[in-house]
């Protein structure tokens, strides 16, 4: 999942694109709001987080101008505001959540994770696929019971496919939210990674679950399609 951080605070960002990356989301970061609206216009993101007092244009100004663009992106807000008044002010221009600094950052994951499940397909933080079970909130896998010993990316990709199955995704899709804008879109790692992925998913004995479709792209499910 791809994310968008928003922080004019060059420590606090660095730290939490940090900790995002370590918990296999894919991360960009601008540090005013005009680059915000930039990056949101020409990328497709998952969820983005938005700090309210930024230089050019505010956290508030961007989430009103992302919605008048017609955008459903989930915006979690974070301020140094935290009275009623200025909570209702991010809810009301179009932010999905607030958080209030100093925050924990284990309290920004669980509300990160809660608004990525908002969606209606996406119900539970488990996602079944035939005998494998994808746990999006503890970011581990395991096929029939055993688990599954995943890196960061290779859990990112997983999911992302998981949360696709049964449909085929191709490299665009793939490369705009699995991976952030320091990724070459002609490289080969895309390959390299669902190769990784099939040697321990797809172990001898087991049903394939992970297919490829020759110049579409890739699914994961109990057949082709």
């Amino acid at each position: 999942m791809r994310l968008l951080v928003v922080e004019d605070d060059r420590r606090l960002s660095e730290l939490l694109g940090k900790g995002l990356r370590e918990n296999a989301y894919a991360v960009d970061l601008a540090a005013d709001g005009d680059e915000a609206l930039y990056l949101a216009a020409i990328n497709e993101y998952d969820g983005i987080i938005l700090d309210v007092g930024l230089p050019k244009r505010d956290g508030l100004a961007v989430a009103t101008e992302l919605r008048k663009r017609g955008s459903r992106v989930p915006i979690l807000m974070l301020t140094a505001r935290d009275t009623v008044p200025d909570k209702v002010i991010g809810l009301d221009v179009g932010a999905d959540d607030y958080l209030t600094k100093p925050f924990d950052f284990t309290e920004l994951l669980a509300r990160v994770r809660a608004l990525l499940r908002r969606p209606p397909e996406i119900v539970s933080p488990d996602i079944e696929i035939a005998d494998l079970v994808i746990d999006t909130k503890a970011q581990s896998a395991r096929r029939a019971g055993a688990p599954i010993d995943l890196t960061a990316k290779e859990f990112a990709l997983l999911e992302f496919l998981g949360r696709h199955a049964g449909r085929v995704v191709g490299r665009a899709a793939i490369n705009s939210h699995v991976w952030d804008d320091n990724h070459d879109p002609a490289s080969n790692t895309i390959e390299v990674y669902i190769n990784r992925l099939r040697k321990k998913i797809d172990l001898p004995g087991l049903v394939p679950l992970i297919h490829t479709r020759r110049g579409a792209g890739y699914l994961i499910g109990l057949g082709p399609g």
